[in-house]
């Protein structure tokens, strides 16, 4: 049984890696899109970076309530996270080329405003994974902070290979829609996968 769970956490702490790569291909990708409207200086990237932290921090926020909430089910709410996150990204490029269309003479506030919106959604959902994760761990993991520091840990490598990895290596071979499908693909890859291996036998045992 111990081995069991720690092969299961294992998984899942390469599963929250594949979701912190995602999420920053995401934040790479649609800060270029995001640059057409707003154009490339230091005002441009602070508004963006700005909003994107600021879902995540909301996400974070909210996260932990909706896991005190509904604790008999983090890993179906992180998969349907997961599909929310990967469904938004296989239509994102379009949703915000299309909406800068719109706005595309409005002032900065209008436009931090309109990015706002539009990235409310896919942000909050990704800030929202630490928390459910987390309290999933707790529940094999007495030493809540090691929970914390794991998956934190995993996520922001991931982040940060991400990162790395869409600048220097993915813009060579494939376009923007093409990375930001690959991102989508993870999302949905990873929820399929916890809900195959663990989330159905996980909500009928509860």
């Amino acid at each position: 049984m111990i081995k069991s769970n720690e092969k299961m956490l294992e998984s899942l702490t390469g599963v929250f890696f594949i979701s912190g790569f995602s999420a920053l291909i995401y934040q790479v990708c649609w800060q270029r899109i995001l640059f057409t409207g707003f154009g490339v200086d230091l005002t441009s990237i602070t508004v963006i970076v700005s909003v994107f932290m600021a879902g995540l921090g909301v996400g974070a926020y909210f996260g932990g309530r909706i896991a005190d909430r509904f604790k008999h089910s983090l890993l179906m709410i992180f998969c349907l996270i997961e599909l929310g996150v990967g469904g938004f990204g296989l239509f994102s490029a379009k949703i915000i080329y299309l909406i800068q269309d719109i706005f595309i003479h409005s002032s900065l506030l209008v436009l931090t405003l309109i990015t706002f919106l539009i990235l409310i959604f896919p942000t909050f959902l990704m800030g929202a994974t630490l928390p459910v994760l987390t309290s999933f761990f707790n529940r094999y993991i007495s030493n809540i902070g090691e929970s914390i520091g794991t998956l934190y840990f995993f996520n922001t490598l991931g982040a940060a290979i991400g990162a790395l990895a869409t600048g220097f290596v993915l813009f060579n071979y494939i376009t923007l829609s093409q990375t930001i499908y690959l991102a989508a693909g993870l999302n949905i890859f990873i929820a399929s996968i916890i809900f195959l291996k663990y989330g159905r036998e996980n909500h009928e045992k509860q």
